[in-house]
């Protein structure tokens, strides 16, 4: 069964290409949603896949790129969105 998690990551995850690799183990994985930085310095993912899918994705996620270090990884169900993809997004500047 497919579910979807709120997850937000804590700790030096900016500026360590966090985004990027997780869209590249959301990919392998199979987890759909998207990743994005917060203006406070956390990183926020959606994600849906089954639960031993989202179990490995949050190891992942507990661990990070090279250069991240995780203080916390925090999770709860949501509504399943049914995304097609995994996207990166980007901030959005208004002019």
């Amino acid at each position: 069964m497919i579910k979807h998690l709120e997850i937000i990551v804590k700790g030096k995850v900016q500026g360590v290409f966090y985004r990027a690799s997780t869209k590249a183990v959301a990919d392998q994985l199979g987890v759909r949603g998207y990743v994005k930085n917060d203006d406070n310095g956390d990183v926020l993912i959606a994600a849906e896949a089954d639960n031993a899918t989202l179990e490995m994705f949050l190891d992942w996620c507990r661990e990070g790129p090279q250069d991240a270090e995780v203080i916390s990884v925090e999770s709860h169900e949501g509504e399943l969105k049914n995304y097609r993809n995994f996207e990166v997004v980007k901030k959005n500047f208004l002019w």
